[in-house]
């Protein structure tokens, strides 16, 4: 029985995840419904992606018992009431990273779908790429003897973008750029936190954070450092540096398609879109949604 996907916002990042959605097989995938603030916008979104059923509200989408999990698109600070919202109606939910904006949020949105005994999953794709899962085969290996440094980056400008300059949108590079970063050094380092974290950044006029440079020193004598801006084109790699050899993400680090593990380059494509996308590799995006799948068939949630 194929999955049944509700789409949560009718913005960019549901457009690419729907696309990239469809280039998974039909009868595992299906989008069944989309909801927006606006009818009229979930309307043209339902036509745009041939979704039967198209809401004006999410409290419409969180009651329509066709739909086994729900795509949460929102921006950062509404990621708390759709989540409450989603889990409180028993629905599955995807949520786009940052799940939240604060530790406190985190912990009632995770207290929520436990609660109420549904799958929650932060939407952090890259995780799910296959470049990610050959990175965790080879360091299980170790391909690249004991890891001593991470380093990443990612700077784009999006000074131009209000949602990324303005406060009360929830804006700022570490929560929009600096995730992926951190998230990379914690995946490469197995879940570990560090034993010091040293930070420093400039903030804009707005009160939110334009680059922020961050180190991290692991137990072991391990170090990681990363740089995340909005404010400039950074090199958007990333290098795991071990005792027998280096493997690097070349960019985009977010969504990799290509590895060099000591010099050997592999690349790793993802397929085409059937709609222009507004994201690099958006259709990466079916492999965190495959991921969604297996969890809920592991549970006997379908």
């Amino acid at each position: 029985m194929a999955t049944r996907w509700g789409i949560c916002s009718a913005g960019k990042i549901s457009h690419d995840f729907t696309v990239a959605l469809k280039t998974l097989p039909a009868e595992d995938h299906q989008v069944v419904a989309v909801a927006a603030r606006k009818l009229e916008d979930a309307q043209e979104f339902a036509r745009k992606h041939s979704i039967s059923r198209a809401y004006g509200s999410y409290e419409e989408l969180a009651r329509d018992p066709e739909v086994d999990v729900v795509y949460v698109g929102v921006i950062h600070p509404y990621h708390l009431n759709a989540c409450r919202l989603f889990t409180n109606a028993k629905k599955n939910v995807l949520c786009e990273k940052p799940l939240a904006m604060n530790t406190k949020e985190v912990k009632e949105i995770l207290d929520c779908a436990k609660k109420n005994d549904v799958f929650l999953m932060e939407a952090v794709w890259t995780r799910f790429f296959p470049v990610s899962v050959e990175i965790r085969k080879l360091l299980a290996h170790g391909e690249i003897g004991e890891v001593k440094m991470v380093r990443t980056d990612f700077g784009v400008p999006l000074l131009h973008v209000p949602r990324s300059v303005q406060k009360d949108l929830g804006g700022g590079a570490l929560l929009d750029l600096g995730i992926y970063c951190l998230q990379f050094i914690s995946m490469v380092y197995n879940g570990e936190k560090p034993e010091s974290v040293q930070a420093s950044g400039v903030c804009l006029e707005t009160g939110v954070d334009e680059t922020v440079v961050v180190m991290l020193r692991f137990s072991r004598n391990r170090m990681a450092v990363f740089t995340c801006s909005a404010g400039v084109q950074l090199p958007n790699d990333a290098i795991i540096a071990g005792t027998k050899g280096t493997i690097q993400v070349l960019s985009s680090m977010w969504s990799p398609t290509s590895l060099v593990v000591n010099g050997k380059e592999t690349q790793y494509p993802v397929p085409e879109p059937y709609l222009p996308l507004n994201f690099p590799n958006g259709t990466g995006m079916r492999y965190e949604a495959e991921e969604v799948r297996q969890c809920l068939l592991k549970a006997g949630a379908q």
